[in-house]
């Protein structure tokens, strides 16, 4: 295959069993994140991580890209970085690329910003599905685990721009994190927000330890350093590289993901669990099968 410079192989742990998606082209318009998320993976592995910044000549290198990308492909807009970052309300990077995607190819977008509303008029012609996470519904919960990122109201109100436009939208409840978001109140919370915004599927993973987002999370909440511990370290597991919380617990807390989203009638996945058998038949794990398999009508129910 030619080589790619900035569209490449969806690739995550893909030599192990964990990562489930279909196989998929990814591009990261910027390289870092605003959000400042206290739980976030990639910090552990990019740079400078909360300090954003575009990607060079992204444009001319995506077009050069997408000349040896078969039509019809998943491209994920993105696996690491935010496409919707702060910088974006004025670079408008990402809306740009989204023009270029949308043309021949399937989109799925991920994203922790209500700025994603902005360009339904994009996503509303193109193949796509927009996958929003939303960790909690308590703002001021939100504030401290997701700084930089908008209020979860404002995330949900971007689904119901959405789903209105006719867009497949995917809740991501992802991370759930133990002692602060595990509770069913809260999730019930959360999936109940997205289904009445138009949410169709749910994707759902717990919190995975790795040194720096641990040592986030412990300054922010110091009571939990010692249930954090024992949960991770004693109790868990490390797999490629991250300290998994134990596998019962695991289980437990995605199950009630699981009953919540089944009572309103939404499909479930999980997210790099290795928990494949609560997987809804006939879904991809990402939601992409929402965009493969057809578009609802603006305004239409969900369920």
């Amino acid at each position: 295959m030619p080589r790619l410079y900035v569209v490449r192989p969806f690739d995550p742990w893909r030599r192990g069993s964990l990562c489930t998606c279909p196989f998929k082209y990814t591009v990261n318009p910027y390289t870092g994140c605003g959000h400042r998320c206290l739980y976030c993976y990639a910090s552990s592995y990019i740079r400078d991580f909360f300090h954003p910044r575009p990607k060079e000549r992204l444009l001319e290198r995506v077009a050069r890209d997408l000349a040896h990308i078969p039509p019809g492909s998943i491209i994920n807009v993105s696996s690491s970085s935010d496409p919707y970052t702060p910088p974006e309300d004025r670079l408008m990077l990402t809306r740009r690329l989204l023009g270029l995607l949308s043309k021949r190819h399937v989109v799925e977008v991920v994203t922790k910003s209500s700025l994603v509303a902005r360009d339904v008029d994009i996503l509303s012609k193109a193949r796509s599905v927009v996958s929003i996470t939303v960790t909690t519904m308590d703002k001021g919960l939100a504030r401290r685990l997701e700084p930089g990122a908008p209020p979860p109201q404002e995330r949900i109100r971007a689904m119901s721009v959405l789903s209105g436009s006719g867009v497949p939208v995917v809740l991501r409840l992802d991370p759930i994190l133990p002692g602060l978001t595990d509770d069913r109140r809260s999730i019930r919370e959360v999936l109940e927000a997205a289904s009445l915004a138009g949410a169709r599927h749910v994707v759902s993973s717990i919190y995975k330890v790795k040194p720096d987002n641990l040592a986030r999370i412990i300054r922010e909440f110091p009571d939990l350093e010692s249930k954090y511990r024992r949960l991770y370290f004693e109790e868990g597991e490390r797999i490629h590289g991250y300290r998994y919380a134990p596998r019962d617990y695991r289980l437990r807390t995605l199950r009630i993901v699981r009953e919540e989203a089944h009572r309103l009638g939404l499909t479930f996945a999980t997210c790099r669990e290795g928990l494949v058998f609560l997987h809804d038949e006939g879904v991809n794990c990402d939601g992409t099968h929402l965009a493969i398999g057809g578009r609802v009508k603006p305004g239409s129910p969900h369920r």
